[in-house]
């Protein structure tokens, strides 16, 4: 629930910042040793001006959200004592201007502490969450993974339980108690002290020498591969991954100018290092020389105070070519070959057909929602709020001004800064993805954010009802009318931020199902992008009659006047509310597999909703603000008519499709509606009951074995378009057959929240140079796909050749069926031409 109240807070008080990352908060982490097997775990935030971070105890769920520490419980070898415990510097409680209640929160420096009982020295490793704002804005929740080294020392004297900060400290350092082996921040960002390069040299008896050399910075150390004592640093080693291919030949060698031996006043032992620089050289004998030799070195790095975390770089060797890659160039080598995070194959690039590619589905989904948009923003007009203030405000541009051009300008610059006021809220979300290009397709699988849709669907179809109005605070609403009285072009605008708050209760319901429904689309786009279109739809419908009205007043006249049928609008949009938040609750359930809301109940829901809308449009029920009719308008009954019509409709959904082995999908409420898979009583794996599989490598596995192409199908449990294509597109005969008979199909669940076990629950870098923690299924699948496609949206479809090859152009919603049969065929026929010039595995058979 808080995370959803930073959202809202974040939509209403962050200010667009498009060139900057916002980074207020750095957070360290040390331990100290307090007694022979008891040591203080201390998480430091460091602060910029301006901003703070929140207590861990704050009372209710209206609030910002408390810091919170989360340790990996799962490990046995240590204990909490107590709770985490923070210190009182820099601690104020006091009115929060953003949450208007009061709050605890610390400011330039905050420090917790959680004691441990340990009983060996493995790493303590977990996540941190907190929140930061300033006095105008939040940022959104942030997850920081922390991993604590614990070098136990014996002797340590048991009262510093009881003395200061800075005299655990001292006591530390008098007991010769290890350092942390966290990153002290630099003045520049980020600390490598180690540069890696490798060379690679052929030997007379066929063997291969490689040597890894490290240029080692001024004041810094490696250490050698052969450290006695476990207690110490971490030795270098040089490892390879398991191949039959690559033999390894006698131990490395280390070759250095620079070698160091003796006392280490960081480890207080004595050890092997190396400064300035050093190589590390191996033999190795491989079978097949065109095949790459992958591996990594382990090292760790110090200076006389501190020492970074040890790090894996790992390296690529072709020795046919004698050609060598380390670092981030051994995981995407520039010809296209990248190293997929979830498992062994690799991603081929650079031999496709020239055929398959959609170019315009993009720009076809901006204007599709820019049309919701602006079908949004028809209909706010007809609402009560709306339509009375449009003659109003009108004669007043037009009468009040000096000359009829003035009062013309003024009321077109209103009708512009409308738009302007909508365009602005979506501002926000464009900082939300800048930060992680995940970050909105994770929102929009988020299992309380759905649920929380769900609820303030509900909450606003009963204020349509007419049960109560939404409104925005007074105060906004009077700041912005004082505003007015400055004239120009600065009084224009808060007029129109005047019509936006005051107009919130009947304009709120529609612009809150807008946004949820472009943050919960995984297809065509950017969210966020996707956002903006709507909104400028919506702002432009808004504005529209303002300007024609000021340009043609005549038009006045002819406009139908306010009164009851305005109510009926709203009451007919709370149904379509109803009907909507279902939708919500079902994205929920399907991806935490509940069995809550399954085809069946969903429709039944569906069809009581609309038979209820019937009934109301025929005066059969009433709400608080509708009075007896005499006689039912026709408009309301062909609505009437129409919407029994809908619910016979539905009805239909409930047959029986002998071929795809379960109930025949509903063309009308396809992407709305559970999959058809997801049945009481006719549930399939798959879609159209075909064959597929939902791990990657198994998928491929079985793909050589049966020496078929793959279709990699990214896909989603709450993606709208997914069930389209799924329900309107692959049942088609052309289409069928080849996903029936010539392809492995592989679904990756990129929303799955499958927990991943905790030996695959890894921390991967990525091509921006950024790292992601593993922690669900669908987390592997999101990488597997943005990192070998640059795409993060759903669905997308990749035809691959067993061994890795994309074999043509991939394509994302593709909704013509002759045009998606074509890519499939166009796949194929490549997968046919590259097994005839023996490039791919299984052509011998």
């Amino acid at each position: 629930m808080r995370n959803l109240i930073a959202l809202t807070t974040l939509l209403f008080f962050a200010s667009p910042s498009f060139g900057q990352i916002l980074d207020p908060v750095k957070w360290e982490f040390a331990s100290k040793q307090v007694s022979d097997n008891e040591f203080d775990l201390i998480f430091t935030a460091k602060i910029d001006n301006g901003w703070n971070i929140y207590t861990q105890f704050l009372e209710g769920d209206d609030g910002p959200v408390p810091t919170a520490f989360y340790f990996d419980e799962k490990e046995k070898h240590y204990s909490k004592v107590g709770k985490v415990d923070e210190s009182p510097e820099n601690k104020e409680t006091k009115h929060d201007k953003i949450f208007d209640m009061e709050v605890a929160k610390f400011h330039k420096k905050a420090t917790f502490t959680q004691r441990v009982k340990v009983t060996d020295g493995k790493p303590i490793t977990g996540f941190l969450e907190f929140m930061t704002c300033d006095d105008s804005r939040c940022l959104p929740p942030a997850e920081v993974d922390f991993s604590f080294d614990i070098k136990i020392t014996a002797g340590i004297d048991q009262s510093t339980d009881a003395i200061s900060s800075e005299e655990k400290t001292e006591a530390a350092e008098t007991t010769n108690a290890p350092p942390s082996t966290a990153i002290e921040p630099a003045d520049n960002g980020i600390l490598e002290p180690v540069k890696w390069s490798l060379e690679v040299q052929q030997e007379t008896d066929g063997a291969y020498t490689l040597a890894l050399k490290a240029n080692i910075d001024k004041g810094w150390y490696i250490y050698s591969q052969f450290i006695e004592e476990e207690d110490g640093p971490e030795p270098t080693s040089v490892e390879f991954d398991e191949d039959p291919n690559v033999e390894v030949l006698g131990k490395t060698e280390e070759v250095s100018d620079h070698k160091v031996s003796g006392f280490d006043k960081v480890f207080q032992m004595n050890v092997t290092k190396y400064k300035g620089d050093v190589t590390f050289l191996q033999k190795i004998k491989v079978e097949d020389a065109d095949k790459p030799v992958n591996g990594l070195v382990y090292f760790m790095t110090c200076d006389d105070s501190r020492c970074l975390p040890p790090t894996e770089v790992p390296f690529k060797v072709t020795l046919a070519s004698l050609t060598t890659l380390v670092g981030d160039d051994a995981i995407s080598d520039g010809n296209g070959i990248v190293v997929d995070n979830s498992g062994g194959t690799q991603i081929i690039k650079g031999q496709e057909a020239n055929c398959g590619e959609v170019q315009e589905e993009k720009d076809k989904s901006l204007w599709g929602t820019f049309l919701l948009g602006v079908i949004g923003g028809l209909l706010a007009l007809l609402t009560p709020c709306v339509w009375p203030m449009i003659p109003l405000t009108v004669s007043f541009f037009t009468k009040g001004a000096g000359n009829k051009s003035k009062g013309m300008f003024n009321a077109f610059m209103y009708g512009f800064y409308i738009l302007l006021v909508y365009l602005l809220l979506s501002a926000p979300f464009h900082l939300l993805d800048s930060l992680n290009p995940d970050i909105l397709n994770e929102i929009s699988t988020n299992i309380w954010l759905n649920i929380f849709f769900f609820v303030i669907f509900i909450f606003f179809a009963f204020s349509f009802f007419g049960y109560y109005e939404l409104t925005l605070p007074s105060s906004w609403l009077n700041k912005s009318s004082s505003a007015e009285g400055i004239g120009g072009a600065i009084g224009v605008f808060f007029m129109a931020l005047t019509l936006a708050l005051v107009s919130f209760s009947c304009t709120g319901p529609i612009l809150g199902s807008l946004l949820a429904g472009t943050l919960s689309s995984s297809s065509g786009g950017n969210p966020a992008t996707l956002l903006t279109a709507g909104m400028a739809g919506f702002g432009f419908a808004l504005a529209l009659p303002f300007g024609l009205f000021a340009a043609f007043p005549s038009w006045l006249n002819s406009m139908p006047k306010s009164g009851g049928w305005m109510t009926t609008v709203k009451v007919v949009l709370g149904f379509l509310e109803l009907a909507l938040a279902l939708k919500f609750l079902s994205n929920a359930d399907l991806v935490k597999h509940w069995g809550l809301l399954k085809i069946e109940p969903f429709l039944v829901l569906w069809i009581i909703i609309f038979v209820a809308l019937g009934l109301y449009l025929f005066g059969k029920i009433r709400f608080p603000h509708d009075s007896p009719m005499k006689k039912i308008p026709i408009p309301r009954a062909i609505l009437g008519i129409a919407s029994f019509a809908f619910a016979i409709y539905l009805m239909t959904g409930f047959r029986y499709d002998d071929k795809a082995g379960s109930l025949k999908p509903l063309t009308l409420l396809s992407g709305l509606a559970p999959p058809v898979c997801y049945s009481m009583f006719y549930p399939c794996d798959c879609p159209q009951n075909l064959s597929c599989f939902k791990d990657f490598e198994e998928g491929m596995t079985y793909a050589k074995k049966v020496n078929k192409p793959v279709m990699i199908d990214f896909t989603g449990h709450a993606c709208v378009n997914c069930r389209k294509m799924e329900e309107t597109v692959w049942p088609e005969p052309s289409v069928y057959k080849l996903l029936d008979e010539d392809f492995v199909l592989i679904s990756l669940y990129v929303d799955e929240k499958i927990e991943l076990p905790e030996e695959e629950k890894v921390t991967v870098k990525l091509k921006s140079g950024k790292t992601r923690k593993l922690r669900y299924t669908g987390h592997r699948w999101q990488i597997l796909q943005t990192e070998n496609f640059n795409i993060n949206t759903q669905p997308y479809y990749v035809l691959l050749s067993p061994d890795g090859t994309v074999l043509n152009h991939a394509v994302a919603y593709t909704p013509d069926v002759d045009e998606y049969a074509n890519f499939l065929e166009c796949g194929l026929n490549r997968f046919k031409e590259l097994k005839a010039e023996n490039q791919l595995l299984g052509d011998n058979q």
